[in-house]
């Protein structure tokens, strides 16, 4: 063997020792798609997982798993911080209602989405106390199905203080009262107003 300048120069030269080499033909291929299934299901879920987010930022009320109440049974929450008296009085009726929303005929995710929106226009309109009338579902198939809903999803809401059942003028079993947090600006209104006061 002579010396060889470079290694392509010794491959020729084995290919000659081996005799008669001819290269493989080349197949045409068609280009592929190099994406498997599997990557378009991970973006299709991911995409899924996009909307879902979004949908559950315009709509923070979770509906998979509600605990069902009676139709009979009171509806009551209070967060701390919430003073006794004034929850006395929300549970008394005391407080006048200035905003109104019915359930009745509703879907659950049609009653799910008008619970969000009220509650949030009235915090934007400075209502404090409001009323939601969803019915005791006596008699139905899945009783006090959309007041169990209602008992679900006002504690998911920061904008909602407390809430209890009406008083029978009110709607009785089949209404609850809703005590609502000041919107910033009245909070903002308020605290101005309170620092005039003591200058």
């Amino acid at each position: 063997m002579g010396q060889y300048t470079s290694d392509s120069d010794l491959f020729q030269d084995a290919l000659g020792e081996l005799g008669d080499v001819k290269p493989l033909a080349q197949e045409r291929r068609v280009a592929l798609n190099k994406e498997s299934k599997d990557a378009e299901l991970n973006r299709r879920a991911r995409r899924e997982a996009a909307t879902a987010e979004t949908a559950r930022e315009l709509n923070p009320l979770s509906g998979e798993y509600v605990e069902l109440v009676d139709p009979w049974d009171p509806l009551e929450f209070k967060r701390d911080g919430v003073q006794n008296g004034v929850y006395r009085n929300l549970r008394l009726g005391k407080y006048a209602v200035d905003a109104r929303l019915d359930l009745h005929r509703h879907s659950v995710e049609l009653a799910r989405r008008a619970v969000v929106e009220f509650v949030r226009d009235c915090v934007e309109a400075d209502v404090r106390c409001a009323l939601i009338t969803h019915g005791k579902g006596e008699g139905r198939k899945q009783p006090a199905l959309l007041k169990s809903c209602v008992n679900h999803w006002l504690p998911q809401l920061r904008e909602v203080l407390a809430f209890h059942s009406a008083q029978k003028q009110h709607g009785g079993l089949g209404a609850t009262y809703v005590l609502l947090r000041k919107s910033e600006r009245k909070r903002q209104e308020n605290l101005e107003q309170h620092q005039r006061r003591n200058r």
